[in-house]
């Protein structure tokens, strides 16, 4: 016997009352919550749901009743359907408020710890193209929105060079022009796009795992300087040497042109090697006179304006006068080791990532700072008692780990190295708060900064200080 299709509502004239977590937003339904993407507060909708729990719903708009009054009109032809910059229809100052209630409602509900007056949150200079880096992916089939497919239109079977549509590693949405990262991007794209296409080159079908191109990864700096990575699914130098050639004729700016094999099953790069074709291996970025090396593999902050300004918050949070020892935890490439290694006695910065590591130590001796140190590993193995005894007890220690937050060995080993303050650094203030609870016995929240590095977007980094009571 066939399972018969479960069948959800139709909800007609659903208010949409708040925006809630991960880009949505809200209503209520017979007391019960409904979640609905791509709609603002003031929206009057009909919704179909498809998916029902005990105590909410998800579902999307069939048909608007009524436009909210705060309502924007997108600025990107791909919006609804790309995964990314989900709040463009939201004026960027709700973009702020909400963003700045996020962080209240986290600490105080999660970390439930007393809390100093949340400062007014750090706005994006830039709205638009103010990413550094993208990856874009190709596949032979573009993706057909549901408004094309309703229409009937008479579809072409083109391929793609993209974004992956959201939770479907084979969809790739083909991109006409993309908002988030700065000339020459667009036109790199659509220019390795046109070329393959017209030399037939094989786009990569992920779930038959044939073709040739894979991958394209554009980084831009603040400083002009240009970094393109392709990657492809087998050597082919018949094929390689071409389309590269005609990049750098067609891109003289570019100042990295580099290359990949990959002949995985999935598109993770980190453990590839990357190959250098034409230009140097690096490009930089500056940040207050100092020059830090970006490679291929290098991790910088993506937004790199707005990265000067959350570390000027750490920085001041510091509060350093020149003699301390400060530890900088989940260091990255050293970017903020550097960044207050002038202001303090000595920097030891511990990341997981070797090549990482070794990109900070780069970073030091670009520009002349002697007063760091550097250690690569899983940092509740490196960050014990014995090399708190070796390194020196840190007076402060700054942390800037991922969207999980801190490992509770971790935690312990700082509550018994015993800085005088602490400034943590989040993208994620739900694992913030909850290690900021654990953190209260021996410390009070002092300051509390969030900064919006990705504006369109639901995520939020925020920046505490704590001191040792």
């Amino acid at each position: 016997m066939t399972r018969k299709k479960r069948e959800y509502p139709l909800i007609e004239e659903l208010e949409i009352t708040a925006l809630a977590a991960e880009g949505k937003a809200m209503g209520h339904y017979h007391d019960m919550v409904v979640f609905v993407p791509m709609t603002v507060p003031g929206d009057i909708v009909d919704v179909q749901i498809r998916v029902k729990r005990r105590r909410f719903m998800e579902g999307y708009v069939v048909r608007y009743r009524r436009k909210s009054p705060l309502r924007e009109e997108p600025f990107c032809t791909h919006f609804g359907v790309c995964g990314g910059c989900k709040w463009q229809n939201l004026p960027y100052r709700e973009q702020l408020k909400f963003k700045e209630g996020q962080v209240f409602d986290q600490l105080t509900r999660i970390g439930k710890v007393e809390l100093p007056p949340i400062s007014p949150i750090i706005g994006s200079q830039e709205t638009r193209f103010y990413r550094n880096k993208l990856e874009f992916t190709f596949a032979p089939r573009r993706w057909y929105t549901y408004e094309e497919i309703a229409r009937g239109d008479d579809i072409e079977a083109a391929p793609a060079l993209g974004f992956h549509i959201p939770n479907m590693f084979d969809k790739v949405m083909d991109v006409d022009r993309c908002w988030l990262q700065p000339d020459p991007s667009n036109d790199i794209r659509l220019a390795v796009k046109r070329f393959c296409i017209e030399h037939d080159y094989p786009f990569y079908n992920i779930r038959e795992h044939s073709g040739l191109m894979r991958n394209l990864i554009v980084r831009t700096s603040s400083t002009g300087e240009v970094m393109v990575i392709v990657v492809f699914a087998v050597e082919d130098e018949a094929r390689i040497v071409p389309l590269l050639d005609h990049l750098a004729v067609q891109f003289p700016q570019i100042t990295s042109l580099m290359y990949m094999i990959n002949p995985k099953l999935n598109d993770s790069t980190n453990d590839l090697e990357a190959r250098l074709y034409r230009g140097r291996d690096h490009i930089f970025e500056e940040m207050e006179g100092l020059r830090f090396k970006i490679g291929p593999k290098s991790f910088y902050q993506t937004n790199s304006r707005q990265a000067y300004e959350l570390y000027k918050v750490a920085r001041k949070f510091a509060g350093l006068s020149g003699t301390e020892i400060v530890y900088d935890l989940y260091t990255g490439t050293g970017t903020i080791a550097n960044f207050v290694a002038g202001q303090c006695a000595k920097v030891v910065g511990v990341e997981y990532v070797p090549e990482a590591i070794e990109d900070a130590r780069s970073n030091s001796a670009l520009n002349g700072i002697a007063n760091t140190v550097f250690y690569a590993g899983d940092m509740k193995d490196v960050l014990d008692d014995a090399f708190v005894a070796r390194n020196g007890r840190p007076d402060v220690i700054i942390l800037d780990p991922p969207r999980a937050g801190v490992h509770e060995d971790v935690i312990g080993t700082i509550l018994r190295a015993a800085p005088q303050r602490i400034v943590y650094v989040s993208c994620n203030p739900a694992t913030q708060a909850r290690d900021l609870a654990l953190l209260d016995a021996d410390y009070r929240v002092t300051a509390v900064q969030p900064v919006d590095m990705f504006p369109h977007t639901h995520h939020v980094e925020n920046v505490v200080r704590l001191e040792r009571r």
